[in-house]
């Protein structure tokens, strides 16, 4: 069995992670685990340190970011950020670099997001993206991704337009992400995407959306939430993760997870494979 986690954040996933990249480093090498990404939220901030922390201790480091994504122009201020409808809202995507020039089109998307995207967050757009889609690749995300949402929102038939539309981008660099916490809606996600990987072969891969390197890390993650939103900890209404479940799991942890669909584990291996190693 291969396994390797590819949707990560640090602290440097503000008010939102809550893994110091140095303890998480140890935790990765104390499970055994040869490589290991970095995909905080909408910026590279921790990119040098988690590089140089994983070849210190011989583990191959994968260089992403999930990115917010506006709906439509980066640039346009028109949508509010935390509106109720989530087709005024920003989405994530989940870009990881295969090679040198990957990360030289990550770190340029980065910049459009602070430099011209920049709305409450560091937005970019499906239009940048496909400008600069060499050398990278692409999954279809967390719950809070443009296709989740549509599914969830738009209904299965205007999603799977969406989904084409980010296969035609990536091709063979496009995979299916697959999350178990217990979620309902994200089970119902689960169901059609998994229709999707059959209906037009697109490889399905199973992550753990990591913000703290323990199941206990949970409250402190909770915290920041609570920081960032600018909320009281008993907030009924306030926004909060479903569960204490997303820590930097094992791979037999993992595999347990995904019992029933172990090529979900062996595909995180295969791109791997497609990354080089930074320099």
């Amino acid at each position: 069995m291969e396994f390797s986690h590819l949707h990560v954040h640090t602290q440097y996933s503000l008010l939102d992670g809550a893994a110091g990249i140095k303890p998480l480093i140890g935790k990765a090498k104390d499970l055994g685990m040869e490589s290991l990404a970095i995909t905080d939220h909408g910026n590279m901030f921790g990119v040098p340190e988690f590089v140089s922390e994983a070849k210190n201790n011989g583990i191959k480091p994968i260089i992403g970011c999930e990115f917010y994504l506006a709906n439509g122009s980066h640039k346009d201020r028109s949508n509010r950020i935390h509106a109720d409808n989530a087709e005024k809202s920003i989405f994530h995507q989940i870009l990881l670099a295969k090679n040198k020039v990957g990360y030289k089109n990550l770190s340029k998307l980065s910049s459009f997001g602070f430099i011209d995207g920049f709305y409450y967050k560091p937005r970019i757009d499906k239009e940048l993206i496909r400008d600069y889609s060499e050398g990278l690749i692409a999954t279809t995300c967390c719950l809070a991704s443009e296709i989740n949402q549509a599914i969830l929102t738009k209904g299965e038939e205007a999603a799977e337009k969406l989904f084409l539309e980010w296969l035609d981008i990536f091709g063979e660099d496009y995979y299916i992400e697959l999350q178990r916490h217990g979620i309902d809606e994200q089970d119902r996600c689960n169901e059609v995407l998994l229709k999707w990987a059959k209906k037009h072969g697109v490889k399905i891969i199973a992550t753990n959306d990591v913000h703290y390197i323990e199941s206990k890390d949970s409250e402190a993650q909770d915290i920041l939430l609570c920081l960032q939103t600018g909320k009281d900890f008993d907030d009924p209404k306030r926004m909060r993760f479903d569960g204490d479940q997303f820590f930097l799991k094992s791979k037999e942890e993992m595999a347990e997870l995904f019992e029933d669909l172990p090529e979900a584990l062996d595909n995180t291996g295969e791109i791997v494979s497609k990354i080089e190693t930074p320099d």
